[in-house]
Parts: structure tokens; sequence; C-alpha cells
């Protein structure tokens, strides 16, 4: 009688064991850098494809900048969506892996990579090269921004101008979308983002492309933006430490099967997702400019 009821109790460990395995809860964060309410329209069919997908509940959780490394280093998320530059600190510092990485959708190219471009006004006769810069004031996107300012720092210590002693000044306008207006109306004689903003909102009426001159212009095969920067790969998912691969690799699979005409693919802008790249030229970056995890 007493083998028969620990035989009951550990059957019952079992089953609720697996229950609650196959039932987890589980958080993604993604990177909120329009706000949580866009972050959130991009991102939330998403968790609910994987729900339908892979047992266990996917919520999506809208991070700002400054709460990214917080919540994975406490655990408050198991997976998280952030830019290439972003993981490769979560990689380096808290143990985190990137399990997919994404294949965006950009005028109807599947892109799994992206740079940064350098611009001026088309009428400023006095910038038509990096080497003109020097002196002049300058726009970025945020310092944490990897194709908003990162990439094209990196381009600039490579030509050997240092942005912080070299310019005029150098500002953060917090928006790709400020940094263009900003260089459309004046404010500032030159500036960055990341590739695809100048032609996205050209095509949307706010600009136009005319208006502007390509700094340091780069032309790279099957990539149809302008460019002024080495290209790295597109944003990865990744895990944290503590989520275990078993997980991972049922999120992954479920990932890869995503087709253009789901609702999660067509909320993000995504074509889909490919098993995770190599980020290590993105690691190069950091140690280079001495930030992220090698700050």
């Amino acid at each position: 009688m007493k083998k028969m009821a620990i035989s009951i109790i550990v059957m019952a460990i079992m089953f609720f064991s697996n229950f609650c395995f196959a039932e987890g809860n589980y958080k993604i964060g993604v990177l909120a850098k329009n706000g949580p309410v866009k972050a959130l329209k991009m991102w939330k069919s998403t968790g609910e494809y994987l729900s339908a997908k892979v047992d266990g509940n996917f919520e999506i959780v809208p991070l700002d900048f400054d709460a990214v490394f917080p919540a994975i280093e406490k655990g408050d998320v198991d997976f998280f969506l952030v830019n290439s530059s972003m993981f490769i600190t979560a990689k380096v510092k808290f143990g985190a892996k990137a399990i997919a990485t994404m294949i965006n959708s950009r005028q109807g190219k599947p892109l799994k990579s992206f740079g940064g471009v350098i611009f001026t006004s088309e009428e400023n006769d006095d910038i038509n090269s990096m080497g003109d810069l020097p002196g002049k004031t300058f726009m970025a996107v945020k310092k944490s921004s990897f194709g908003g300012w990162q990439m094209a720092y990196m381009e600039l210590l490579n030509q050997k101008i240092d942005p912080f002693k070299d310019f005029s000044k150098l500002d953060f306008g917090g928006k790709h979308d400020n940094v263009v207006l900003a260089v459309q109306n004046g404010v500032v004689e030159a500036g960055t983002v990341r590739t695809d903003t100048l032609e996205r909102m050209a095509a949307s009426g706010l600009v136009e492309l005319s208006e502007f001159k390509i700094i340091n212009s780069k032309k790279y095969e099957d990539f149809p933006f302008v460019c002024s920067t080495a290209l790295y790969p597109e944003w990865p998912i990744a895990k944290i430490k503590g989520t275990s691969d078993q997980i991972a690799e049922k999120v992954v699979a479920a990932l890869k099967q995503l087709k253009t005409t789901d609702k999660a693919a067509k909320d993000a802008k995504i074509v889909g997702w490919t098993n995770a790249l190599d980020y290590q030229g993105v690691e190069e970056l950091q140690s280079k400019l001495k930030i992220g995890a090698y700050k």
C-alpha cells in the first residue's frame, strides 16, 4: 500500500511537471525604439503566433533602451529582441545566446543585414566627403543606436575622425526621423541614420531623396539602399542564460516556419527568420569603439 502511494505521488509530480513545462509562460522583451505602442503593434502577433505553435504562452514586453539590460540581468524576460550591438553586450555580460536572425522586408527585398548612412543636404557645397566633416555640426540618433550611430562612429574612426573631438557640435536626435528632418531644415550640417530610413521617409512623402547628398557612399550586391558603412547582421532574437535550450529550439523551429502571409510577419514588416548569423563583426566594432560590453 505504501509503495502504491509513493508511485501515485511520483506520477503526479511527473504529470504536473510536464504540464507546467508545456504550459509555461514566457516573456519576450522587445526594444521599443519608437515607443511601447508601436512595439506592441509590430510584435504582439508574434507572441500570439508562438503561443499557437509552441506549448506555452508568449507575452511581448516593450522595453526602452535603459530597461533592456536590467530586464535581462534580473531574468524578467526569457527571450529578447534588440539591435545587434545590444545583443553583443547581453551576450558578453549576461551569457545570452542568439537563436535566430530576423529577415527584414524592405522595398520588397528580404534582407539579413543593414548599415548606416551618412548624409548632408544636397545644397551643402562644403561637405562632399568624410574629410569635410571635421569642424561641422553633426547629429546621430542615440549613443546606443547601432545603425543610427555606432556604425557611422566606426566608419569615422576608420578614417581618423574622432567625432567627440573633431565635430564643432555632436547632437543626438532620439529618433531616426528627427535626424533626417534636422539635416533637411539646416539645424545641423550632416547626420547619420540606419539604412532604409531615407527611402522609407521618401516613400511616405516626408522628404525627397534628391534633397540629400550621401557621404562615403558604398555599394553592395543585392542591397537596395544608400549606405556609408559596412553591413552587419540584422536584429537577433536571443534567449537569456537561464532559458532552457529545449524551449529555445521549439521557438526557433516555429519562427523558421513563419510565412510572409502570416499576420505576425505582416505586422512586424519582416519576411521571416533564419538561423542565427555570425555576430563577431559586431563584437569587434564594440571592442574598437570601447562601447557596450567593452566600455
